[in-house]
């Protein structure tokens, strides 16, 4: 049997994303061990991974007759000139595009473009190409990224990011940081990645779910003990039986299900905590209590008459309260005047877990120390992050899991660090949130997403069977699959009411 056949053997792509998440040097930790400890040739792990994008352009763009490979220089490349040998056998017209000469190819990748120069030629790239392509495979620039992209790189990224031409991108799209998910001075917007041997933890933050597109990830048909080799970096929230809660008991009574305290409604801003309110009890939470400003207790109780509200006059939470309380979520239209700061140190005094978002942040971050335990929660978005830790947002952004590990590290508690791809720090291995969408990047999401983390946390604060860790990654996860159900693949619209109105079907 030929190579060329044992390939159509392989095992098809993987369709449900594996959990494990990975830095870059992992990676080439488990295809070092594939290749030396199991015997592998790194040019066989080249032809599976170019079958793999092949495989992918034949199943997504059956109608695609002319494709365009852009190659640069590395492992990468060679899987670039794979795709383009296996176009070429299937009959397709094949333009392969480099941006380096190829003479300074080596190894498996030298060997990759000689096969392909067998079947075509290499040629500069030119704009026009892209007009001509049905599909372009980005094959400029892999996981080894260590330099900010410029010059004609940056021309060829821009140009082809300005077209409207598919793109399909080997393993990770070029110029963005495997690690972080951050743009290395520019980056490839892909239609698709399909990711190879492990996914790489930057695909899914920052910037990462932006540039890939739809990840496919294929493992080469490793075997599991070349896998088992190296310990995964992060872990990916994609799959429903990571995080679901498990069922009541029948008998269950109200004040069995946890008692959820919401505190903030300063003025002008009651519809925070009418907000988290909802929230907390569509979640479901036995018990429901929130504090606002007097002038407020009316429209709460208008807004969410399941709720029990009272209205603090001298910015005191009564002691009733805060001793039965199981979670107290703190921040929700809070604001930092006298009010706000005498309710913040009233909650951060008492023996009560807290969850803390907005305003809490930010008088936590004047405070200038910490005063939390490990059941605390903290749900920082990147420019409360940046406060919390004296630094730029564009700081944070630059490595997400640095900085969630920063925090963790400072204020002891479980930290939420919000946006694309929302990161859950609670020991040295990060959750990473996969469902969201930028229809949610709008007023009062936050605020649902505190209620809902106060509300699961409260549930399961008595619970042997599920870990603070997993209560809140149930209420990241549930927050943004309601999210994606109420914008029901809309990016423009959604309202945060209309979120909380999804948050039990997202929970089922």
């Amino acid at each position: 049997m030929s190579a060329e056949n044992r390939l159509e053997n392989l095992p098809p792509i993987v369709k449900e994303l594996p959990a494990e998440l990975y830095s870059a040097s992992a990676v080439a930790r488990l295809d070092r061990t594939a290749i030396d400890d199991f015997g592998i040739p790194g040019y066989t792990l080249m032809r599976r991974a170019g079958r793999a994008v092949f495989d992918l352009i034949r199943h997504r763009y059956p109608e695609a007759r002319q494709i365009l490979v852009l190659c640069g220089a590395g492992n990468n490349a060679g899987d670039g000139y794979v795709v383009a040998r296996l176009a070429h056998q299937r009959g397709l017209t094949v333009r392969v595009s480099s941006l380096v000469d190829t003479e300074k190819l080596g190894g498996d990748a030298r060997q990759a473009c000689d096969h392909w120069l067998e079947c075509g030629a290499v040629e500069p790239f030119d704009s026009a190409l892209l007009a001509q392509a049905d599909v372009v495979v980005d094959a400029l620039l892999g996981t080894g990224l260590k330099r900010n992209v410029e010059g004609q790189w940056k021309q060829v990224i821009d140009t082809l990011n300005a077209s409207s031409t598919p793109v399909v991108a080997v393993d990770i799209p070029s110029g963005l940081n495997a690690d972080t998910g951050a743009v290395s001075g520019a980056a490839v917007i892909a239609d698709f990645t399909v990711s190879f041997i492990g996914l790489k933890q930057g695909l899914f933050t920052a910037s990462g779910r932006a540039c890939c597109g739809e990840v496919v990830f294929d493992g080469l048909g490793l075997d599991e003990a070349v896998v088992q080799r190296v310990d995964a970096d992060a872990q990916l929230l994609s799959s429903l039986s990571q995080w679901r809660l498990p069922s009541r008991r029948h008998d269950s009574h109200k004040g069995q299900n946890g008692y959820a305290l919401i505190v903030g409604g300063n003025e002008g801003m009651t519809g925070a905590v009418i907000l988290a309110a909802r929230a907390a009890l569509r979640s479901g939470a036995g018990l429901v209590a929130a504090v606002c400003r007097p002038q407020h207790v009316n429209a709460v109780v208008a807004a969410c008459p399941e709720c029990m509200v009272h209205g603090s006059h001298n910015g005191e939470i009564p002691p009733l309260l805060l001793e039965r309380a199981d979670y107290i979520g703190i921040g929700c239209g809070l604001g930092q005047d006298a009010w706000a700061q005498r309710l913040f140190y009233d909650a951060m005094l008492s023996t009560r877990p807290l969850v803390l978002d907005a305003d809490a942040l930010n008088l936590l971050a004047k405070q200038g120390h910490s005063s939390l335990t490990e059941k605390c929660i903290i749900t920082p978005h990147p420019g409360e992050a940046a406060r919390l830790l004296g630094v730029d947002t564009a700081d944070i952004q630059r490595d997400r899991f640095s900085a969630a590990q920063q925090l963790y590290n400072r204020y002891g508690a479980l930290i939420v660090l919000k946006g694309s791809g929302t990161l859950i720090q609670a020991d040295a291995k990060p959750l990473v949130c996969h469902y969201g969408n930028p229809a949610m990047a709008t007023a009062g999401m936050g605020d649902v997403l505190t209620g809902m983390v106060t509300s699961i946390a409260a549930q399961f604060s008595n619970s042997s069977a599920v870990s603070l860790k997993q209560a809140v990654a149930a209420a990241v996860c549930s927050h943004g699959r309601a999210g994606d159900l109420a914008a029901a693949g809309d990016d423009r619209g959604l309202m945060a009411t209309d979120v909380i109105e999804h948050i039990r079907l997202a929970m089922r």
